[in-house]
């Protein structure tokens, strides 16, 4: 295995994907862009599946969606949001959703492949979570308000202001988003990793001549991998949790009276 001995440890590249028709479609349009849609298509027709016929004795289809619901309204955007909390309740439900469809597609037949093990998708969220938040904080204070109160803290001396506001500006508006998306990208990527990891080299050792000791230990290797295949079950929907509370987090912060 040192010298090769036709292993290919898993690594970057097995996270680059190009075109599903090379030469009729872009190279964009791979399989996390189409499993990003179909996620979405996913969420948009779970909700609206779950809001038609609604009963006041709720079949076990109405039972999950409502219990999804509560948790997003009362756990995440009615405890952070307080009182404007319905203004984003949307956003922060789709999000969610969307984020746990696209991360719990890493541990499903046919995708194996967590979206947002793509830094790019995790950038596009984050970006969009990042203009929400500016557009909140601007809906409520307005412009120079807004401005005001993300760059310029209460209490601070004038004289510190030169050093201050660069030093808010790089945390609010550069910073936030950066680390949100790098966040669930890597938590999700090396998830992945690990799993291939385990998958490959468990395969390949189980798979060697004349090795009784390499083979069983192949064998450990893919049921170990079983294993971290339900721990990034839940990685994804924390991760997915986690997501959407540093949104709310940071829409409250723009909208707050104080900063």
């Amino acid at each position: 295995m040192e010298t090769g001995g036709g292993y290919t440890p898993p690594g970057t590249k097995d996270f680059e994907w190009f075109s599903v028709l090379p030469g009729v479609l872009p190279d964009w349009m791979n399989k996390p862009f189409f499993q990003a849609i179909i996620g979405a298509a996913l969420v948009i027709i779970f909700w609206w599946i779950a809001s038609r016929k609604l009963k006041l004795k709720p079949s076990k289809g109405q039972f999950f969606a409502e219990y999804l619901y509560e948790f997003v309204r009362n756990g995440i955007a009615r405890d952070i949001l307080h009182g404007e909390f319905r203004r984003y309740l949307p956003y922060l439900l789709g999000l969610f959703t969307f984020l746990l469809v696209n991360n719990w597609f890493g541990e499903f037949f046919f995708f194996m492949y967590p979206t947002f093990s793509n830094v790019g998708y995790a950038y596009g969220l984050a970006i969009l979570s990042w203009l929400i938040y500016i557009g909140a904080g601007i809906h409520k204070k307005g412009v120079a308000g807004f401005f005001k109160a993300s760059l310029v803290p209460d209490g601070v001396p004038a004289y510190l202001l030169p050093l201050v506001i660069p030093l808010e500006f790089l945390a609010t508006f550069i910073t936030r988003p950066i680390t949100l998306a790098l966040r669930l990208f890597a938590n999700l990527f090396a998830g992945h990793l690990v799993v291939l990891v385990f998958v490959v080299g468990g395969g390949y050792l189980l798979t060697m001549a004349d090795n009784t000791f390499y083979n069983v230990a192949g064998g450990v290797s893919i049921a170990f991998s079983l294993i971290i295949l339900l721990l990034e079950l839940f990685i994804g929907a924390l991760q997915a949790y986690i997501f959407t509370v540093l949104t709310a987090q940071y829409v409250s912060t723009s909208i707050a009276e104080a900063h």
